[in-house]
């Protein structure tokens, strides 16, 4: 197959994906016999991205693969197709998160330490339905308390290919003196 039906297929691929490809499974949709190498996907990949550059698409490299989406400077234009509002999150459940992407692997008693109050069980129940939570292990003290982690659900739904792309923040505590 030549470099530019190579470069047609893989545009396909991911524009009929509904979530994000690694090369593995781009790989998987050909036969033996034309099955294209990893450098040569990642050279079609480079290709695509400079053809997107001055168009309202993008091809993003996330945790879990690559993926087509629509550039955050058309999101507002986007938005208005939508009849449906997408969910609103309390301040409570973005702390919750926050504190367990930043400070992973956390107990429920570290995040209520950290925010001062109790957390609900309804907002580590919807975390862990979203799949930006998942429960890592028990941490090995008295009552066996699930350890939680982010997911590659939760990097890939705020466009991130790793913990290390969080933004910068500084955690302040208070003392009693």
């Amino acid at each position: 197959m030549d470099e530019l039906a190579l470069k047609l297929v893989v545009e396909a691929l991911l524009m009929s994906a509904n979530q994000p490809l690694t090369l593995e499974k781009i790989q998987d949709v050909f036969d033996d016999w034309q099955k294209p190498t990893c450098d040569q996907l990642q050279k079609i990949l480079v290709s695509l991205q400079q053809d997107y550059s001055e168009r309202a698409i993008e091809l993003k490299c996330l945790a879990s693969g690559y993926c087509l989406q629509t550039k955050s400077s058309y999101s507002s234009w986007v938005a208005r197709l939508f009849v449906e509002k997408p969910a609103k999150y309390s301040r409570a459940l973005l702390e919750t998160l926050a504190i367990i992407a930043y400070r992973q692997p956390v107990t429920r008693a570290d995040i209520e330490d950290i925010r001062g109050v109790a957390v609900s069980s309804s907002i580590l129940k919807t975390l862990l339905e979203r799949e930006w939570i998942r429960v890592a292990g028990h941490r090995d003290v008295p009552g066996k308390p699930a350890v939680y982690t982010t997911t590659r659900h939760f990097l890939d739904y705020f466009n991130l290919k790793n913990l290390n792309d969080l933004p910068t923040i500084s955690f302040t505590t208070t003392s009693d003196e």
